[in-house]
């Protein structure tokens, strides 16, 4: 067995990319995407007939709905392909705006709607903002499903399970790349890998005080930078991972072991915790590296939407 499919066995494998030609060869529960991931697809000749496609059929409507109509296009193609869910990121750059992202995310979900797609098949993205975070907890009031994205601390999955979200998204990598930057020479590889991996750390004791507690929403770990951080979180909810780090799980039979289970979550030494919006901001503000990371994760999906714009507007 390889290590893909021993992964399986714990933990519900998410492919992470737009290229949905990618998919079959990985067979994944559900797949994510985001407005960087999309980018990348509709520049590759695979895909750029999606886009003009997209823009010739509705060239009349404003362009945040041309963009949404892209995204849902290639959120259709994917869920023809795997059999579980897809996430659809509202655009970050209404990441401080409650009203707008629910609004968004209702359009979102009528355009699936459109296309014959179950609600129970999307999952709308949204950035762990306090904003972000109210707009979902108020979208899954209406029965619509959300993925809670550039989660960095423990404070914003905290709050997510408060509002009762469907679905976090710990961002592993970026939280390693923090750590050994902010290392720099003092950074000792081998002493920071598995479970002594600060982006590991993060979601391990997120997963465990979900667990502890009862909370339902799903831990989903994002953005591995390598297999090892993969594979010191088997057994989580589930997992998103790159088509090349799946590659490469798939490729090896090394044996894997699950390192996370509900079970030994119990017995972890939490305390319940509770945030209001101040307490929220304080911790946040009080954790650098989520609050450096979360501010450069939406400025950089801001960027990468505004590129989208510009491909829509030339196509």
């Amino acid at each position: 067995m390889n290590q893909l499919d021993a992964l399986k066995q714990f933990t519900t494998v998410v492919a992470d990319t737009g290229d949905f030609k990618q998919l079959g060869a990985f067979q994944p529960q559900d797949a994510t995407t985001n407005p960087s991931l999309i980018l990348k697809a509709v520049q590759k000749a695979d895909y750029a007939p999606l886009l003009q496609q997209t823009v010739a059929q509705f060239r009349s409507c404003a362009l945040d709905e041309v963009m949404d109509r892209l995204l849902v296009r290639f959120g259709c193609e994917i869920l023809s392909i795997i059999p579980g869910r897809v996430s659809t990121e509202v655009d970050a750059r209404l990441s401080f705006d409650t009203n707008a992202t629910v609004a968004r995310a209702e359009r979102l979900i009528a355009l699936y709607q459109a296309h014959g797609i179950s609600t129970e098949r999307v999952l709308i993205k949204v950035a762990a903002t306090w904003e972000g975070i109210a707009a979902a907890q108020a979208l899954e009031r209406e029965g619509i499903h959300t993925n809670l994205t550039l989660l960095f601390s423990f404070c914003q999955a905290v709050a997510c399970g408060q509002a009762k979200v469907q679905l976090i998204s710990p961002f592993v990598g970026r939280i390693y790349d923090w750590y050994k930057k902010s290392a720099g020479a003092t950074w000792v590889e081998t002493e920071r890998a598995g479970a002594n991996d600060p982006g590991v750390q993060s979601v391990t004791q997120i997963y465990n005080y979900y667990k502890k507690f009862g909370i339902a929403t799903e831990v989903m770990g994002a953005s591995f930078r390598n297999v090892g951080q993969i594979t010191a979180l088997a057994g989580c909810d589930l997992l998103t991972i790159s088509p090349d780090l799946l590659a490469t799980m798939a490729a090896t039979d090394a044996p894997l072991v699950r390192a996370l289970d509900p079970e030994g979550a119990r017995l972890s030494p939490q305390e319940r915790q509770h945030f209001d919006e101040a307490g929220f901001r304080l911790a946040l503000n009080e954790d650098a590296m989520a609050t450096e990371k979360l501010a450069e994760g939406i400025r950089a999906f801001c960027a990468d939407a505004v590129k989208l714009d510009q491909l829509l507007l030339s196509a």
